[in-house]
């Protein structure tokens, strides 16, 4: 079982950057491949990257690609999403998640955080 905090929420302007950090708890965190996700209201929870166990591969959504960096620090049991030339339409609730492969699909999820806001203003 592994539990799952983010951190580095906020308001910045379009054109601006953010990372966000994803701490687990447990030794076990290395057995899990990361996702993060992004939600806003009334709409289900959006892929927008995920890395494998090992940080060897990541996978992103083309909504972000070429604008974001996912990275893990298995020592620190962390992951990190590095946002970069925020759009508005990057607003929303980001919420990291663990599970046993990297997939795009949330419901192949089993361990999540209690999400950070990010919110870009025009």
């Amino acid at each position: 079982q592994v539990q799952l905090v983010e951190s580095g929420g906020g308001l910045v302007q379009a054109g601006g950057s953010l990372r966000l950090s994803c701490a687990a708890s447990g030794r076990t965190f290395g057995s899990y491949a990361m996702g993060w996700f992004r939600q806003t209201p009334g709409k289900a929870h959006e892929f927008v990257a995920a890395i494998t166990r090992s940080g060897s591969s990541t996978y992103y959504a083309d909504s972000v690609k070429g604008r974001s960096t996912i990275s893990r620090d298995n020592a620190k049991n962390t992951v990190y999403l590095q946002m970069n030339s925020l759009k508005p339409e990057d607003t929303a609730v980001y919420y990291c998640a663990a599970g046993p492969s990297s997939y795009t699909d949330p419901s192949r999820y089993g361990y999540w955080g209690q999400g950070t806001q990010v919110t870009v203003s025009s």
